[in-house]
């Protein structure tokens, strides 16, 4: 039976990953049903530093930049709307630390539900506005997928498992990962930012080829 196995790296508050993942699961919806697939989500944090009560998206991007954060919002929406998404990105206004978030993600494996979950609370914070470092609102959306609501407050509160999320996170940083969403598949072939459609079909197919023939071609 083929394999693939799919390494993501991405972050709750960022667009491109909201839109990656969704073209990356519409290719893997696309194989052929003898493929057994895997895919494993690994945390990143777009800003290390944001503090717990948030940031004004537009403040900090006008700050950063130095331009009307609509034009560079205007991008995202443009291409979240070709892969069928509505995305208004004025309508979430804060962005948020995303330990906890990808704490409660890392701990669905065992529970087979990891990539599902993190798209669901990507949903709830780009599409229905919600406030992801609010635990209640994170172990709310958790009890649909495998979890307790007692259990995922535990997990949320619990400072090892934030302390391993946050290293884990700080780690791929170091080493080399520079943006997000970031794509390893079969452990050898690397893809990096939100690609076309076409292109995360073609890395499926260059994936699953044999690896002497992807490497004499």
């Amino acid at each position: 039976m083929p394999q693939l196995k799919v390494d993501l790296f991405t972050d709750i508050v960022c667009p491109w990953c909201l839109v990656g993942s969704v073209r990356l699961d519409k290719a893997l919806a696309a194989l052929p049903p003898e493929v057994a697939v895997e895919v494993t989500n690994h945390p990143f944090y777009l800003d290390p530093n944001t503090p717990a009560e948030g940031v004004v998206v537009a403040d900090m991007l006008g700050e950063k930049y130095g331009r009307d954060p609509r034009e560079m919002w205007a991008r995202v929406e443009g291409e979240a709307q070709a892969s069928g998404i509505d995305l208004d990105l004025s309508r979430q206004p804060r962005s948020f630390p995303t330990a906890k978030a990808h704490t409660l993600i890392r701990l669905a494996a065992p529970k087979g539900t990891q990539h599902a979950l993190a798209n669901a609370i990507t949903a709830a914070y780009f599409l229905e506005h919600r406030q992801i470092n609010d635990e209640d609102v994170l172990a709310e959306i958790g009890t649909g997928f495998g979890y307790a609501q007692e259990e995922a407050l535990q997990v949320l509160h619990d400072p090892d498992e934030l302390g391993t999320t946050h290293d884990l996170a700080l780690a791929a940083a170091r080493q080399g990962i520079r943006g997000v969403p970031f794509f390893i598949f079969n452990e050898r072939l690397a893809m990096s930012g939100c690609q076309p459609e076409s292109v995360f079909e073609q890395a499926l197919q260059a994936a699953l080829a044999p690896a002497d023939s992807a490497a004499g071609a």
